[in-house]
C-alpha cells in the first residue's frame, strides 16, 4: 500500500492536510509531522512512530517543506530504503496529484510527473493577466 507522511516546520502539516481533505476527502493512509510544536518530542522521535505502521510491503512518500532544511535532512536518513521515496518543497497541487496518483503506476512516475504538473501551477498571476491584456 502506498502512504504518505507530511513533515514539515511547525503546523504547516496541518493546514496543508485540511486543505486536501477538503478538496479529495480524509485519508487513513496520510501521516504528520509537525516538527518543533512540542519542544519536548523529537522529530526522531516522531519519525520512528510513523514507520511502526510502515510494512515492508508499503511504499513511503515523504513531503517535506524545505530542502536542506532540518526536517528533511532527518527523513533523508530513510531515503536510503527501496520503499520510501522524499519530495521536497512540495505544494498543495503536488500533494493531491500523489496521493490520488494510480497505485498500479510505479510512484517514482506519479512523482515525476506531479512535479512537472506542480511547476505549472506556480504563476505570476499579475504578469499572466497584464499579458493577456495586451
Amino acid at each position: 500500500m502506498r502512504k504518505f507522511l507530511i513533515a514539515t516546520h511547525g503546523a504547516f502539516a496541518q493546514g496543508i492536510q485540511s486543505s486536501v481533505n477538503m478538496i479529495i476527502g480524509e485519508t487513513d493512509n496520510v501521516f504528520l509531522i509537525q516538527a518543533y510544536l512540542d519542544d519536548h518530542i523529537s522529530v526522531e522521535d516522531e519519525l520512528a512512530a510513523v514507520l511502526t505502521h510502515i510494512t515492508a510491503d508499503d511504499e513511503l512518500v515523504i513531503f517535506t517543506d524545505l530542502l536542506g532544511g532540518s526536517v528533511n535532512n532527518i527523513m533523508m536518513r530513510e531515503a536510503l530504503k527501496d520503499n520510501v521515496h522524499i519530495v521536497s518543497g512540495f505544494n498543495l497541487p503536488l500533494l493531491i496529484e500523489v496521493i490520488m496518483g494510480d497505485a498500479g503506476t510505479p510512484v517514482m512516475e506519479v512523482i515525476e510527473e506531479a512535479i512537472v504538473n506542480a511547476k505549472e501551477q506556480m504563476v505570476y498571476v499579475n504578469k499572466l493577466i497584464t499579458q493577456q491584456n495586451d
